[in-house]
């Protein structure tokens, strides 16, 4: 009897040892993205994707569809959802391994878009630190029941090395939560556009950090891509360029996201690139350059041809408030000029501001509302093919001199040219052979403003809010400002 109890004892001590001694196997694990109340991209493929045990079969089913795949020896497995249509009608998603199921409840199909930026995009509407509330905001905060509208606030994080996942949650838009995930103003105005426009669900990413310089953001593919960036490419993890941590932010605020699907980038930065600030170098010297390997990155590594709207900086008296960073007050003109010339960049879009600061010492106006409508009349327009909507202003084509005169003509003037405030023009500039320049007094006639100044008898070059002041009053009669130019 003994003999029997020892003997059986030794067996299941035995078998214990042994189960302790096999691997435990890994449950299947999703993204933070990939989570309850999400929004998927309608009418376009969309990537399902996590972590599970080398080999593991992974099951989807979503809507009627069943996907079915092995993780990779690394662990990682990915399917692509066939294109969904738009749908307002809560579902959910099951994702199943051999040890475990997932269930995703209350997913919405429709419109993705991801917001990033410095702290002009990062803004919310009230409490942020030193800087005033926007205007209306709790007007716009107690108008934001809106549940079709979905928010992901990813958290700030740093990275020598992409990260594996960013950390956030995705929240059903009221006003209490739009208030507390401190949101952007922007990209929630430009998601309610969109959703009460179009009448479907919007999924808003908002990955934004201020302070930050645009290098941090890029991937290394696009540094790689663009010639005159290679001091940025193939730098070592942690190694800095011009004092920026190359693709830093990139690693932990935007390569995680990928492959989510996305309809779209809006984007609102530049003011730390503006100016110098220790071993930060400062101008817009190679600005254009950095948004073409900024986006043609982003698009790369999200496999998408991304539409991508971005914002024209706006009036600040940098080199009044921070002449240590700005030493002059054509630095952000040469700006507006770097951000203009990255329109050469197919599939994007720019708004201009400069009619939206009622304060030029304060570097975040507080008229997010306004940016946030017209960055989604351009997605309304350009992406989604809505007509009758005017989406730019006057913007420089050509100018011929006629005697002491010079006469510019404009693309995108809409129903017309005119003055906002009904007065002269405003912020025109005329020089001759010198190079000196002369305030130039500036009219409309019919489709064209013609410059003049008594001081120069042969005109040669004209310029147009050629100031970090400027405030200028050309406009067209859709109430969109003319863009700043220089016509060298």
């Amino acid at each position: 009897m003994h003999r029997r109890f020892f003997a059986s004892t030794f067996l299941v001590l035995a078998a214990t040892l042994n189960l302790g001694a096999a691997p435990v196997s890994a449950e299947v694990k999703l993204p933070n993205l990939i989570s309850d109340h999400m929004v998927l991209q309608a009418g376009q493929p969309v990537a399902i994707w996590g972590r599970a045990d080398a080999g593991e079969m992974v099951t989807v089913r979503i809507a009627g569809q069943t996907h079915r795949t092995a993780a990779g020896a690394d662990g990682r497995w990915k399917v692509m959802l066939k294109p969904l249509k738009s749908d307002a009608a809560p579902l959910n998603m099951t994702v199943a391994g051999k040890s475990n199921r997932l269930t995703v409840s209350n997913i919405l199909i429709g419109e993705v878009w991801l917001a990033s930026g410095q702290s002009n995009m990062e803004k919310p509407f009230r409490n942020q630190p030193g800087q005033k509330d926007v205007i209306n905001a709790d007007a716009e905060l107690a108008g934001a029941n809106m549940p079709q509208i979905r928010l992901f606030k990813v958290k700030k994080a740093r990275s020598t090395t992409p990260a594996a996942d960013v950390e956030g949650q995705w929240v059903i838009t009221t006003p209490e939560t739009l208030d507390t995930s401190r949101f952007s103003a922007v990209a929630y105005v430009f998601g309610k556009r969109l959703h009460t426009t179009l009448n479907t669900p919007v999924g808003l990413i908002d990955s934004t950090w201020g302070g930050t310089r645009i290098e941090p953001w890029t991937a290394p593919e696009g540094m790689a891509a663009v010639p005159t960036l290679k001091r940025y490419a193939d730098v070592k993890p942690g190694q800095k360029v011009d004092g920026s941590d190359i693709s830093g932010l990139y690693n932990s605020m935007i390569s995680p996201l990928a492959p989510f699907g996305l309809k779209g980038v809006i984007w609102y930065q530049g003011e730390s690139n503006l100016m110098t600030a220790g071993e930060f170098p400062g101008g817009a010297a190679d600005y254009t350059d950095k948004m073409e390997a900024l986006i043609g990155g982003w698009r790369k590594v999200f496999g998408q041809d991304l539409a991508f709207y971005y914002v024209q900086l706006a009036p600040h008296l940098y080199h009044v408030v921070r002449p240590a960073q700005v030493a002059s007050a054509e630095g952000l003109p040469q700006m507006w000029e770097a951000q203009t010339a990255a329109l050469r960049i197919p599939n994007t879009g720019m708004v201009v501001t400069t009619d939206l600061v009622d304060d030029l010492s304060d570097i975040h106006p507080r008229d997010k509302v306004t940016v946030g409508q017209r960055l989604a009349n351009l997605a309304l327009s350009k992406t989604y093919g809505q007509t009758g909507l005017v989406i730019n202003g006057p913007k420089f084509r050509d100018v011929r001199i006629e005697n002491d005169k010079a006469i510019l003509s404009f693309d995108d003037i809409g129903g017309g040219l005119v003055a906002r405030d009904a007065k002269p023009l405003t912020w025109f500039q005329i020089s001759g052979a010198d190079g000196v320049w002369w305030p130039a007094t500036a009219s409309i006639s019919a489709e064209t403003v013609i410059a003049s100044n008594p001081n120069v008898r042969q005109p040669i070059s004209v310029r147009f809010a050629w100031d970090e002041a400027a405030r200028p009053n050309l406009m067209n009669k859709e109430g969109l400002p003319a863009l700043p130019f220089h016509t060298r």
